[in-house]
């Protein structure tokens, strides 16, 4: 890996708000979205990117990487935190109960897909780019963007309305 040029730092520049975007929606926040951008662009500025890397691909696998890692550490913490008292029942609560729990539901389906379909899914469906964008991202065809987001889908189906 070699440290950046200024070619390349514009063209990371000129990526930030695709790559911005493409972070909230990973993570569903504003702030959870700006502390992921940090991240990604500090990790690629200290470490670097391959020679043969396309920065803007890169950025994007390296952010997905980033965000991964982080639901990781997010569902270790939440296993061992313990719950000290019960929690009120009026419905205003069950209803967030039930609101985070399809959340948590659909982020571990998610978590569950093969990383690269979750990204091709991701990248489609959330952040809204075309096959053909998506394909070019991620350096694959674009008949392989579409079979990753259909076996993704399917997986999803499978694994959140199963009764």
């Amino acid at each position: 890996m070699r440290r950046l040029s200024s070619k390349q730092r514009q063209a990371m520049l000129d990526q930030i708000g695709n790559l911005r975007r493409f972070c909230f929606s990973l993570t569903g926040h504003s702030a959870d979205a700006d502390d992921l951008l940090q991240q990604t662009v500090e990790k690629i500025l200290d470490r670097g990117v391959p020679e043969d890397a396309h920065i803007g691909k890169w950025s994007f696998t390296v952010c997905k990487n980033l965000w991964l890692d982080e639901i990781r550490s997010r569902q270790v913490r939440k296993r061992h935190v313990q719950v000290t008292h019960e929690e009120e029942t009026g419905v205003s609560a069950e209803r967030e109960v039930s609101a985070a729990q399809e959340v948590s539901d659909l982020m571990d389906a998610l978590d569950k897909l093969p990383k690269d379909q979750r990204l091709a899914l991701v990248l489609v469906a959330i952040e809204g780019k075309s096959y053909s964008e998506a394909a070019e991202i991620l350096d694959v065809a674009q008949g392989t963007i579409m079979s990753r987001i259909s076996r993704a889908r399917k997986s999803l189906e499978e694994q959140l309305f199963k009764n």
